[in-house]
């Protein structure tokens, strides 16, 4: 089921990082560990691993840099693992590139679970990309089969959710999206409690590719103006 990929699992705790590993590798899955920022770093460049699990709170220098540098290099799926639960910790740690979290203490079987969650999620968007054409709306060229992104003739670095969901937008322009609806199609999410994750990645395509591009539906969604 998981077709030997690679997950790197991060976490300055020894027993938590093995647990993970060990559920994981039982799952069918390569995993490397790391404990701190730096080798995390080193072992995402050796390694190349298809997933990250990552815990905010590492030495070195913590998870959310790790997550920015990670999504500077290319852009890869992370699972964030955190001790604190506040609303502002969350939409950071979805600022940097994260695509889902988990707030500790958590069981090793939701973990997986998570897991396997995103690299299906991540099956079905590239299985969708490869049969639609290139998107041309204005200034702005999504070529879903190569995962790239022109505004402007700019390139633009988007992050594997922040990518698919600029995707579904646009394959309907000024539709609005109700983000309940967003959260079933891009994160594979049955429920709608997920919905700061929405705002927060709508934020970082507008910091990325200009505030003018979507469009706020208050009380609703969101909605993919075509530009100029």
């Amino acid at each position: 089921m998981s077709g030997g990929r690679r997950v790197l699992v991060v976490d300055d705790e020894p027993t938590i990082a093995g647990s993970i590993a060990a559920r994981l590798r039982a799952e069918g899955y390569v995993v490397d560990v790391a404990h701190d920022g730096p080798s995390a770093m080193a072992r995402f460049e050796a390694d190349e691993p298809d997933l990250v699990v990552l815990d905010v709170m590492l030495p070195g220098f913590d998870g959310l840099e790790v997550c920015r540098r990670m999504q500077a290099r290319r852009p890869i799926p992370v699972l964030m693992l955190t001790a604190r639960d506040t609303e502002t910790d969350l939409l950071v740690g979805l600022a940097v590139g994260a695509d889902d979290y988990l707030t500790k203490p958590f069981s090793i079987r939701e973990l997986a679970a998570r897991v396997g969650v995103l690299f299906r999620r991540i099956d079905r968007a590239a299985e969708q990309h490869a049969a639609t054409a290139r998107i041309v709306l204005g200034d702005l060229e999504i070529d879903p089969a190569e995962r790239r992104v022109l505004r402007g003739g700019e390139p633009a670095h988007l992050t594997p959710t922040e990518f698919d969901l600029l995707v579904h937008l646009a394959r309907q322009p000024r539709a609005v999206h109700p983000r309940d609806v967003l959260l079933a199609n891009v994160w594979g999410w049955a429920d709608a409690t997920g919905t700061r994750a929405v705002d927060s990645h709508v934020k970082a395509l507008r910091r990325k590719l200009g505030a003018d591009l979507i469009r706020t539906v208050h009380g609703v969604g969101y909605a993919l103006e075509v530009p100029r």
